[in-house]
């Protein structure tokens, strides 16, 4: 190879592969499979190419350095499910002699597929990610092989090609079960609300959704549906107002994908002086506050938070001390509470 700076082209040649694939995966563009877009990425820290030349090549730590890195795109707030799992997770993690640093990865970081500064290659024992949605980014993270836990991940993560732990709350079943419940209880034009392609869980749910009209034998109606991209939902003061308001005929009940979603629809659904549960049935997930705030109280899913946390600290430290076990993707159950935005269902 000669001299100087290193170009995408050097990397192609050193992989025998094209300049545009080497592009393609560098750039995290998707259509790429998860294996060459990780081999791409790891001969780039090699030959110390941009912004990759901060990372080892083979990350090897000579001593442990006690350090778990939480990365996640937006550190969650008192409401989120995320941070009753964080303290979850600091403790169990503290109880085995390790400090938790957070990194917040912004959107600059993400789109340059470029590490936080504060972040040390060479000091972290372990990675934790929370709310990490993009896959090129994720695939980073995988590339630096740490042993990492993703808690919810990728749409699209494909688990064969995926070099990492995943730890879920069960989400198909319980809004399986919340849709068959709708459905028995003579609910027959159902709507979902929410972006199935923003992760994982949302994913899950949207299967359990169609798995329980389809096996009622129900027909999905997505002119019933509102399923935009996610960063599009609240976007302006009046999203929610306009999107109902090219629904023509309402369903009779809508199952959202989490709390957040289903509050800021029943406002709107109220705006237009539908009552909630005369005219219109909904649901959603996570058993947030807002759900026990909102009125009518809101029918939803509890998800085990601190012991989601507690869960995903023990398989990181598993994947720490074994590291060459196989991956797992684990469910941790949910429990669906029936409240009064869907009466005489449960």
């Amino acid at each position: 190879m000669a001299r100087g700076k290193v170009t995408i082209q050097d990397i192609a040649d050193a992989l025998g592969i094209s300049r545009n694939t080497a592009s393609k995966a560098l750039n995290g563009s998707e259509g790429l499979p998860e294996e060459t877009r990780n081999k791409v990425i790891k001969k780039a820290i090699e030959l110390k190419y941009k912004q990759f030349s901060l990372m080892e090549p083979d990350n090897v730590q000579p001593k442990s350095s006690r350090n778990i890195a939480l990365l996640t795109e937006n550190l969650p707030n008192t409401s989120h499910f995320g941070s009753t799992l964080i303290s979850g997770l600091e403790k169990r993690i503290s109880a085995e002699g390790y400090n938790l640093s957070i990194h917040i990865i912004r959107e600059i970081e993400q789109n340059a597929l470029t590490l936080p500064n504060n972040f040390d290659v060479g000091n972290v024992d372990g990675i934790i990610c929370i709310e990490l949605f993009d896959l090129a980014y994720s695939s980073l993270i995988t590339s630096l092989g740490i042993p990492t836990i993703f808690i919810d991940c990728s749409a699209h993560v494909c688990y064969p090609e995926f070099r990492a732990d995943v730890l879920l709350m069960e989400n198909e079943n319980s809004t399986y079960l919340l849709t068959r419940k709708l459905i028995e209880g003579g609910y027959t034009t159902l709507g979902f609300i929410g972006d199935y392609n923003h992760c994982r869980s949302f994913n899950e749910r949207w299967v359990g959704f169609n798995r329980a009209l389809t096996e009622a034998g129900i027909r999905l109606d997505l002119t019933q549906c509102v399923l935009d991209k996610d960063h599009l939902f609240f976007s302006s003061p009046g999203w929610t107002d306009e999107k109902l308001n090219d629904i023509s005929e309402l369903p009779s009940a809508f199952v959202c994908a989490n709390d957040y979603i289903a509050v800021g629809f029943m406002k709107s659904l109220k705006n237009f002086d539908h009552s909630i549960p005369g005219d219109i049935v909904i649901c959603g997930f996570d058993n947030g506050p807002e759900s026990r705030i909102i009125e009518p109280h809101l029918t939803t899913v509890h998800i085990y938070s601190n012991e989601m946390g507690v869960k995903a600290a023990e398989m990181l430290l598993s994947r720490i001390n074994s590291p060459e076990q196989p991956y797992q993707v684990s469910h941790i159950y949910t429990t669906p509470i029936f409240r009064e935005s869907t009466p005489n269902i449960g």
